[in-house]
Formats: structure tokens, C-alpha cells, sequence
């Protein structure tokens, strides 16, 4: 079992309501965007406050260190998946990002210790979360959006490169964190 604590929980939440996000997104009924642009909307914050309140409360946990990324993961892939299936999004927008996400998730597993998010991955992850958001509730997606979209598959692209060069530069050493953030967050 894993230690209980709010941050936790919240993470459990999040991974909970993956599933309640594709029912709502690929259900297609009346107000089902806007139940799933909630869900997401609520996912996403749950994202932010656990962080927060593990690092304010000293609640950092083993099971927060692993699952929080995982959770995060979960939520975004579950989406952009929901929204390739829905031709919302083109399948090579998520290719890219998911592709990304797996290889960070990946190397942060094999390194010797926590690597911490750079503050590029911080504008990364805020990016796909306003861009898949604005996915979800705007339906065709004005130009806008589709500018979104692009600015964070670009984003993505960069942080993920910024990513690999850190990590060759200090061989397979965590990169000194830039704040005091103990959680890790892609």
C-alpha cells in the first residue's frame, strides 16, 4: 500500500479519471465535451496542487516520485489518443508528443537519481494542457488552437532535445535542480 497523504490521493484521482475523460470525450452525447473539458480541466490542477502540497507539507513520497509522472502521462496520452480517434488532432501531432513523453519517462527511470523538471518541460507541460484543453472544448478548432497545438508540439520537440543534451552533459547524474521542487515532473 502506499503512504496516505493528499498529494497521493490526488494523484490516484488523477489516474481515476483517465477513464472518466475517453467516456466522456468518445461517448459523443449532448454536453459531453464540456463534461470532458472538466474532467481534464480538473485532472490538470490535481497535477499542480499535489506537487505543491507534497513540497509545502513535506509529503514527498516514493509513491508520489513514481506515479505523479505516471499519472500525468496517462492523462495526456488518454487524450490525444481520444482526439486523433475523433479527428480533432492529427496523428502525427501525438506521435511526436507521446513519443517524447515515453522517451523522457524512460530515461528518467534508468537514471541514478531524481532528475528534476527544467523549467523548459514546466512550459512544455502547460503548453499540451491549454492545447489539449482548447482541443477538447472547441470543437472545430479555430486557428488559434491550431497555432496552440503547434507552439507546444514545438515546445515538446525542444525540451525533449534540451532534455537528452542535459542528461548526456552530466553522463547519467541528476541535472541540479533550478528550484526546490522534489517531485518529479516531466
Amino acid at each position: 500500500m502506499f503512504p496516505l497523504n493528499v498529494p497521493n490521493v490526488l494523484t490516484l484521482l488523477r489516474i481515476l479519471l483517465v477513464p472518466a475523460l475517453v467516456v466522456a470525450l468518445l461517448e459523443e452525447t449532448t454536453g459531453g465535451d464540456v463534461l470532458a473539458a472538466c474532467i481534464f480541466a480538473v485532472a490538470s490542477v490535481t497535477d499542480f496542487v499535489d506537487g505543491w502540497l507534497a513540497r509545502t507539507r513535506g509529503n514527498v513520497t516514493t509513491f508520489g516520485k513514481l506515479m505523479d509522472p505516471i499519472a500525468d502521462k496517462l492523462l495526456v496520452i488518454a487524450a490525444l489518443v481520444s482526439l486523433v480517434s475523433l479527428d480533432r488532432l492529427a496523428a502525427w501531432v501525438a506521435m511526436v508528443i507521446i513519443a517524447r513523453e515515453l522517451a523522457v519517462t524512460f530515461a528518467r527511470a534508468r537514471a541514478d537519481g531524481v532528475i528534476p523538471a527544467a523549467s523548459l518541460g514546466k512550459l512544455k507541460t502547460a503548453l499540451q494542457v491549454a492545447a489539449i484543453f482548447w482541443l477538447i472544448v472547441l470543437d472545430p478548432s479555430p486557428a488559434w488552437v491550431d497555432a496552440l497545438v503547434y507552439v507546444a508540439v514545438a515546445v515538446t520537440v525542444v525540451s525533449g532535445i534540451d532534455f537528452f543534451f542535459g542528461l548526456r552533459r552530466g553522463g547519467d547524474q541528476p541535472r541540479p535542480a533550478a528550484s526546490s521542487h522534489s517531485r518529479i515532473d516531466v
